[in-house]
């Protein structure tokens, strides 16, 4: 009964109560007030619908010509912001800092994200499809007990529910422990995170449109990696979506 009433207060409390703004600090009713949304929300650039990598200005709505020459296991990645100013200083203050509200304004920016795509695209982008599984990419247990949490599956549950997506948290699972990718280059990067992913029930990806949550998405690797392991057990289609994307290194 304690529980039932508490949620049923918690609504109308979090109106009354102010929330700082977590970009300028001003007072409101949400995590990101009205003129900040306005000024950093909702992504401009042009992307690669493949890979969400920044496209030349005037350039259309095109596949990027890494990708169609060595496309990639995931069939294609939304993202709601670059890894930039003001952004990648809450994606550091949720992953290493513990702010877990970000998580939530993570996932109404991508959902807005997913609304905001344009209902007609050129003949030669496929279009946007909404998955069907929303899996978080898994963190090994010596990483997540040592932060707590996984950031990618604090932005999934929110956003699963936003989007009317079922999230699957152990539909894949990390089976042995890598080093940060952000610390390593090049062919590094690709060898750090072979062989790291397994499927521990192929009947639950076979004939399904996976889609992969993550907080940031840089050279694409990782998601790589996992979009070929759940391919390897039947997944018709697999989409990244993911937060922040910084410019791939090369």
């Amino acid at each position: 009964m304690a529980t039932a009433m508490a949620k049923a207060l918690a609504g109308p409390l979090s109106a009354l109560l102010p929330c700082p703004c977590v970009l300028c600090g001003a007072h409101g009713r949400q995590a990101l007030c009205p003129p900040c949304r306005a000024q950093f929300a909702g992504a401009t650039e042009v992307r690669c619908p493949v890979c969400a990598d920044p496209l030349p200005a005037g350039s259309g709505v095109l596949v990027c010509g890494t990708c169609l020459a060595r496309r990639p296991a995931y069939d294609a990645t939304l993202v709601a912001a670059a890894y930039a100013p003001p952004w990648d200083r809450l994606v550091l203050e949720l992953k290493f800092g513990g702010q877990l509200a970000h998580a939530r304004l993570f996932a109404e920016l991508l959902a807005d994200a997913v609304r905001a795509l344009p209902s007609a695209l050129p003949p030669a982008v496929p279009p946007f499809v909404a998955p069907t599984l929303l899996c978080p990419v898994p963190l090994g247990p010596g990483r997540l007990a040592e932060r707590g949490f996984n950031q990618a599956l604090e932005i999934a549950r929110p956003l699963g529910r936003l989007l009317g997506i079922a999230v699957a948290p152990r539909l894949a699972v990390r089976v042995q422990e890598t080093s940060a990718q952000s610390t390593l280059h090049g062919s590094r990067r690709r060898a750090n995170v072979a062989h790291v992913f397994a499927v521990p029930d192929r009947a639950l990806v076979e004939g399904r449109h996976i889609g992969i949550v993550d907080d940031v998405m840089s050279s694409g690797q990782t998601l790589g990696e996992l979009a070929a392991v759940f391919k390897r057990h039947g997944a018709a289609r697999v989409t990244n979506l993911v937060f922040a994307r910084t410019p791939p290194r090369r």
